[in-house]
Parts: structure tokens; sequence; C-alpha cells
């Protein structure tokens, strides 16, 4: 598949970083859940779902409807729980939390 560029920078879609990572944002939670069907139809063995802060509850919510309405099969691996540091554009820091939900076939 063919990323456009910009200014030679190649542009990545806003809920992927990698093959295997789909990181929740702002859309609604069936367009996660696609893209995880999407992911695990394309041969993916396993699929990371990340979330931080309000987001959290949102990524569950994406694995159960997952697991519950298109693939009773597959296992949670691990559930990794952390906090991070993010520092705003006026340079104050502050902690939020994140959540890792590993799903493998």
């Amino acid at each position: 598949m063919e990323q456009e560029m910009e200014n030679d920078t190649p542009i990545e879609p806003p809920a992927r970083a990698d093959g295997n990572t789909v990181f929740i944002g702002k859309k609604g939670t069936m367009g996660y859940v696609l893209a995880l069907v999407t992911q695990f139809n394309n041969g993916a063995p396993e699929v990371v779902i990340k979330a931080r802060g309000k987001l959290i509850s949102k990524a569950v919510d994406v694995v159960e409807i997952f697991r519950n309405r298109f693939m009773a099969t597959t296992k949670l691996k691990a559930i990794n729980i952390s906090t991070e540091e993010l520092t705003s554009e006026d340079g104050s820091k502050s902690k939020v939390s994140a959540i890792e939900i590993i799903v493998q076939k």
C-alpha cells in the first residue's frame, strides 16, 4: 500500500502507528471495532489496542464488542497499564493513565 507524500514525509494513518496497533481516539467505537476486525482478517496473529486517559473505557468497550459480536475465539494475551508524562505546547507536564490491550487469535 502506497502512502501519500507531503513535503517528502510519509503521512501515517491516525488510527494506527504500525500494522498491528490501533490507537483509540475520538472516532466512534464501531470504527475501532472494524479496524480490529480488519487487522485479523488481513492475517495479523495479534493486535495491540492502546488508549490514554478518558479513552481507556472506550478501548475496553472496543475489545468487548469485538470479542462478543465478531470473534469469540480470540483471547486476551495481556493487559498493560501505565502512566505517561505528556508535555503540552506551553511546556507544562502532566501525567495521564494509559492502557495497552493485546488481543490474540
